[in-house]
This record gives C-alpha cells, structure tokens and sequence, in this order.
C-alpha cells in the first residue's frame, strides 16, 4: 500500500456470518500494522447484522455492535437488516453510545421528521492529508419503513443534495450505499460529484472498481468472504484524484481470536436468553419441506388468522426441522424457523390459487434452492395451507394435477378474488408465479413468521387440528 496515501477498506452484507467475519478482522488487523492510524478509514454498507444466527438473535444484535466497534470502524450505513428487522426503539438501544457513526441520508423517524440521535446524514473526517465527506443511503423500501414508523426517501435526491453540501468543503466524496448494483450504476451517472461508491445489498464483488463518469464503483460481495480496499492520493499532476481499488480473499486466512472469543461469548448468552419455554407440546409435529406436515400447516393458519384471511398459505421450506413432544423453548423456534419474514395479507383470484397449487405439486418448485427476500431455509418446498381443501393426482401431467379445491367448504370459483395471508417474500417475486401475481393489502410489522408459529404451538385447538390432511390424492390416484 503506497505510503501517504488514504486506504479505505470496505465491508457489506456481513450477515452476521461470524467464521468470514474473524477472518476478515484478520486480514483488518494486518493492514492496522503496517498503515497508520491517520491514513486508514474502514467503513461497513449495511447488513452487517442477520437474525438467521442465534447469537445475533439472543443478544438483540448486540454481538454485532461489539463487532464493530471492536475492528474501529469508522462509520457504518443502515441496511435492510438492520432497518427492516428491528424496530426504532431497539435500535435505539442497539446504537446509542455507540463508538461509531450510523451514517444515512435517506431515513428519519416520522414521528419527529428527524433522524434519530444516533444517526448522521453526513461525516467529514480528516485523512492522509484530505478531508473526506461520507453519506449514507439504504434501500427505499417504502411500506416496510412506514409501518415501523420511518419515513425513507429517494436516495438520488439525496445523495445530489449531499454532494452540494459536502463537495464545497471536502476533498474526497463517498458514498455508503446499501442500494444495490444497478441503483449505484444509476447514481454514478447521475449525480455528479462522487469520487468514490461503496456497494452492498445485492452482494455484488466487484474486484477492481466500475468507473462511471469519474465515479469509482466498488463492492466487496458477500458474508465477509472478502475486504475491498481503496487507496486515494492526489494526482501526480497536482490536480484531481488518483483512485485504485480491489477486493482480497479472506478464505485461507486463520480466524482472529479476538473475534472469535466474543462470538463464543455471544452464543453463550443466547442460549440462555433463548432457553425460555414457549410452549408444550403434547405430542411430536413433523415438518419437512417436499410435502404437506403439520408445523407447515399449523404455520399456515397462524397467517390466516393473523391476517383475517380466508385462506393461510406458506411454502414447507419455511420448516426446517420436526418438533419433539415436550418443552419448545424460543431457541428451538429459531431452529426449526429462522427466516426474518414478516406476514402479510394479499389478494388472489382462484385462477392465480389453483396455478399456484399445481406449481406446489412440480420439482421444480419444490426443490427451488435459494437465498435472499428473507429466506433463511434450503429449498421452497410444496405450499401448506389453511382454510383450502385440495384433491390431486400426482401421476397427471404437469399443471393438470389439481382435481379439485375446495375454499372453506365451498368449491374455488376462479374469477372470485380471495384474501390469503402469506409471506411477503411471495410479493418480491421469488418462489411461486401464482403468488407473484397477487395484489398487496398490507404488510404486518414486526412480527415475524416464528412469533406466529410460537404462539399457535400454545394454541391446543390449532395444534390439533393441524395434523388434518389438507392435500389428499384422489380416489383414482390412490387406487393404483
């Protein structure tokens, strides 16, 4: 690393994958030895947090913060993870006092029309010789933000008014940006003005930086798999910029005790916070992703009832594992249900239901594999429902399967329009066309999917009624 240069090292999308995190904190602590202290920013985009682990979970994500301000960073930006999945007042607590800056531009509390005391629209520090402003933006998902009492705007209007005020008075331009690829690439070639964009949300590595109209482009991928690494300087004819980056491997590298010690601290702490009884059960209750079983189904009226639907709907893959007859405690709710997915409730006509069954009863569905919108499973798995009846023959060709459907007793009528309450990863796109094509009525905030799932295990009349087969092979089918 050039001596008198600024190196700025970057993270995104940290997700609290703790094993990438130590060795990422390696590779920080490397670099600490040999760069002095007043030549070295590191800056986080956002997501550092993720509530799928147990130890981010039963801390209130206070491992994460410790994280933090442990590898001195010098600000950090607001994810979707961050924002989406805890409320303000646990934010609150999450980051005040806080040893670093919460930097966004785009986010603040509707109730006050300011953001919060602990965040910052903008940061200007002084570096190697330069003063560089920082600003944050995160993605502007608007219905989300509103139910948890935020007001988010749009992040190019922001970012051009920020670079007004920071572009008078700064040498160097960043931006923290938890937009995305294609939003960065927009705002690269739209707002004029920025040196440099730090990418995260859509885990893209970029491994040297994409230059768009002066604008340096960077991103780190994901789950701290690598570090990206700026370094700035004054151009050697005296004027402008001279900016060159990469990204560097973390896999290989040994895990920093240091962090690997507060991690195991952490879990130790969750367990006993998450050891609480939540329910008993009186008997054991299957779940398993390729068919109907009962937590799926049990799940599935949780979401009707939440919502006030006619019909509960949820994809089997939500259900990671079985439960043993006997204590449930919260830690075993977070097992066996870890995705941070909220419920929702959406309109479908019975057309749009019954293409989503026969998609339920395909392979290809079935075993869909990904990640992301939420989810925190393997694969999607076949739809569990509740409030509809389905009859099928497994051996008739694809989309010709569904025989029947029967809608709280009453056969489906295909240009009625139903209320179904759901998962809102199905209203991004992901998983069944059927579902993708439903109209949104709200969005429930901040419960969770497991949160419903716990409180129906305490449900007798739901835990036993969830055992009845609402899939069931016609009479022809099961005959031969």
């Amino acid at each position: 690393m050039q001596s008198g240069k600024l190196i700025l090292l970057h993270t995104n999308d940290i997700h609290s994958h703790f094993e990438e995190a130590a060795r990422a904190a390696d590779y920080i602590k490397e670099v600490r030895r040999s760069v002095p202290a007043e030549r070295l920013l590191l800056i986080d985009c956002g997501d550092h947090l993720d509530r799928v682990r147990i130890e981010t979970e039963g801390t209130d994500a206070a491992v994460n913060r410790e994280l933090l301000a442990r590898f001195g960073y010098d600000a950090v930006t607001f994810g979707n993870n961050e924002g989406l999945t805890y409320t303000p007042e646990q934010l609150n607590r999450l980051y005040e006092d806080a040893p670093f800056p919460v930097v966004c531009a785009n986010l603040k509390l509707a109730a006050t029309g300011r953001p919060p005391a602990w965040m910052r629209r903008t940061l200007t520090l002084k570096r190697a010789g330069l003063t560089v402003g920082l600003f944050g933006l995160t993605v502007q998902f608007q219905d989300f933000y509103e139910l948890l009492g935020w007001e988010v705007s749009d992040p190019l209007e922001e970012a051009a008014a920020c670079v007004a005020e920071l572009r008078a008075v700064c040498d160097v331009v960043v931006a923290i940006s938890h937009l995305g690829l294609r939003q960065d690439e927009r705002m690269a070639a739209a707002v004029p003005g920025i040196d440099v964009i730090l990418g995260a949300h859509t885990h893209h590595l970029l491994e040297v930086p994409l230059r768009i109209e002066g604008t340096a482009v960077c991103a780190a991928g994901k789950f701290g798999r690598y570090v990206g690494t700026v370094e700035i300087g004054r151009a050697a004819h005296g004027q402008g910029l001279a900016i060159e980056g990469r990204t560097v491997p973390t896999e290989g590298r040994k895990e920093d005790p240091e962090t690997a010690e507060i991690v195991a601290t952490a879990l130790q702490k969750a367990k006993l916070a998450m050891a609480a009884s939540v329910a008993q059960l009186a008997v054991p209750l299957a779940g398993e992703a390729d068919s109907e079983s009962p937590l799926g189904t049990l799940l599935a009226g949780a979401l009707r009832r939440k919502t006030g639907a006619e019909i509960g709907l949820t994809n089997a893959g939500q259900i990671l594992d079985g439960l043993q007859a006997g204590q449930v405690t919260r830690e075993r709710i977070h097992a066996v249900c870890p995705s941070p997915i909220n419920p929702c409730l959406i309109e479908l006509t019975g057309e749009q239901l019954k293409q989503a069954f026969e998609e339920s009863l395909l392979p290809e569905f079935i075993g869909l594999e990904f990640h992301g919108f939420g989810f925190r499973g393997k694969v999607l798995g076949r739809l569990c429902t509740d409030g509809a009846e389905v009859v099928f023959d497994p051996a008739a060709p694809p989309y010709e399967r569904v025989r029947s459907v029967q809608i709280n007793g009453e056969p489906l009528d295909e240009m009625r329009v139903y209320t179904v309450g759901t998962l809102d990863m199905f209203t991004f796109g992901i998983g069944y066309v059927g579902l993708k094509q439903g109209r949104v009525v709200r969005y429930c905030l901040p419960e969770f999917i497991r949160d419903l799932l716990a409180e129906a295990l305490s449900d007798e009349r739901a835990v036993a009624d969830c055992v009845r087969r609402r899939w069931t092979e016609s009479a022809a089918a099961a005959a031969l």
